[in-house]
C-alpha cells in the first residue's frame, strides 16, 4: 500500500492517532482507558507510519529504538511501585503530589507514572514487531 494518497494522508492520520493515544492514556485512572489502550493506540500509529514510509524511515524518524523505549517504560513502570517504599508504605501504594499552577491544581501520582511507563512499554514491543514484520526481514 505505496499510494500517493496514503503518503500523503499518513502524517496526518499519525498525529491524530498519537494525540489521541496521549489523551486516552491520561484518563485512565478517571474513565476507562490508561496505559496499555494508548500505547496499543500510539503503536498503530508508528505502524501505519512503516506502511506508508518504510520500516527503515520510520525507525529513523523515532530516534530511539523502540525496545529501549519498552525497557524505559518497564523502569518506570518498576519505579513508580518502588518509590511507596521511600515512605515506608506497602509496595505500589499511591504517592499524591498536588502542584499549584495559577489558580489551577493538577494532581501528580505513581499511578500516572505507572500507566506512562506501561503505555511506552507496549509502545516499544508492539512498534518493535510491527516495524520487524514490515521489513520483510531485513530487506527494507
Amino acid at each position: 500500500m505505496n499510494t500517493i494518497i496514503f503518503r500523503t494522508m499518513a502524517p496526518l492520520i499519525v498525529a491524530t492517532m498519537l494525540l489521541f493515544a496521549v489523551y486516552i492514556c491520561l484518563r485512565g485512572h478517571n474513565e476507562p482507558g490508561g496505559g496499555f489502550i494508548g500505547g496499543l493506540i500510539a503503536a498503530s500509529a508508528i505502524a501505519v507510519l512503516g506502511m506508508a514510509n518504510g520500516a527503515q524511515v520510520t525507525r529513523r524518524a523515532l530516534r530511539a529504538d523502540p525496545l529501549a523505549i519498552a525497557a524505559f517504560g518497564v523502569l518506570m513502570a518498576g519505579f513508580s511501585g518502588v518509590a511507596s517504599l521511600f515512605t515506608e508504605s506497602p509496595f505500589m501504594t499511591s504517592i499524591w503530589l498536588y502542584l499549584e499552577l495559577g489558580e489551577t491544581t493538577v494532581p501528580l501520582s505513581t499511578p500516572l507514572v505507572f500507566d506512562l511507563g506501561v503505555f511506552l512499554v507496549v509502545l516499544g514491543t508492539v512498534s518493535a514487531i510491527a516495524l520487524g514484520l514490515e521489513s520483510r526481514g531485513g530487506a527494507d
